[in-house]
């Protein structure tokens, strides 16, 4: 009995020994499984992101190439930019030349036509107190006509002075003219005709400063056609209307010879 109480006391010891044992194999065998789980997990883990940085180390490669290439292209076209604003500036300045060598030649143009215009253009008379506006031609042609009278080429003159009347009706000039036309009349002995133009002078202009000579080449006029009557009369109007002038001095010497 003794001994069977011993062996059943050694071997509940011996259970008691083993089970430990036991425990310590079960619990080695789950933290291996655990840690290969986990190393598991850990080289998926790394792989999948090892592979995502290889797909964004391509994506990226990609990108950089996309934009190596952009970065070519855009280089293109800034090249050709530039040569196109080197075309451009290049033209720009042709034009600017062409242009002032077109504003030069204008100038010079205007100017020709401005120095052949003159000559054409009206011109500003200053005569016998009166200013007015001519044309060249008309100056050039009462200032020959008043010439033929100063030379005493009568004739020549009536006919300027009276074709001068009929081109240049109402010309600043036509009061002059007619004192003058009256003159070569004078000088032609054309007394009658000399008379009407000096009449015609006088009446239109009593204040123009050539009238008392006027008055006084009418009366010789008369006095010429032996109208003494007429003449004293023409010289009393004279003397009574131009007082101090030359005019009315010499009218009172012919008056008084007239009177004898």
């Amino acid at each position: 009995m003794r001994v069977l109480r011993l062996t059943w006391a050694a071997l509940a010891a011996g259970l008691l020994l083993v089970q430990p044992a036991h425990a310590g194999l079960f619990e080695d065998d789950e933290a291996r499984k655990a840690i290969l789980d986990l190393r598991s997990k850990q080289q998926a883990s790394e792989d999948a992101a090892k592979q995502r940085n290889e797909q964004l180390a391509a994506q990226l490669q990609e990108q950089i190439s996309l934009l190596r290439r952009s970065l070519l292209d855009l280089n293109g076209q800034i090249d050709g930019l530039r040569s196109e604003i080197a075309r451009l500036r290049g033209t720009n300045e042709q034009l600017a030349r062409d242009l002032s060598e077109t504003q030069r030649k204008v100038a010079d143009q205007s100017a020709t036509l401005d120095a052949r215009l003159k000559p054409l253009e009206p011109q500003k008379v200053s005569l016998d107190g009166k200013e007015f506006q001519v044309d060249p031609e008309e100056r050039r042609q009462y200032e020959a006509a008043v010439g033929l009278v100063r030379r005493g080429d009568f004739a020549e003159a009536v006919s300027a002075l009276g074709g001068f009347l009929q081109r240049y009706n109402g010309s600043g000039y036509s009061d002059s003219v007619r004192f003058w036309l009256g003159n070569a009349q004078y000088g032609q002995r054309d007394y009658k005709g000399a008379i009407a133009t000096f009449k015609t002078f006088i009446a239109g202009n009593p204040n123009h400063p050539r009238a008392g000579e006027a008055l006084l080449a009418l009366a010789n006029c008369q006095i010429e056609l032996k109208d003494n009557k007429a003449a004293r009369r023409s010289l009393e109007d004279l003397i009574k209307a131009y007082p101090g002038s030359e005019a009315a001095q010499a009218g009172k010497e012919r008056l008084a010879a007239l009177k004898k």
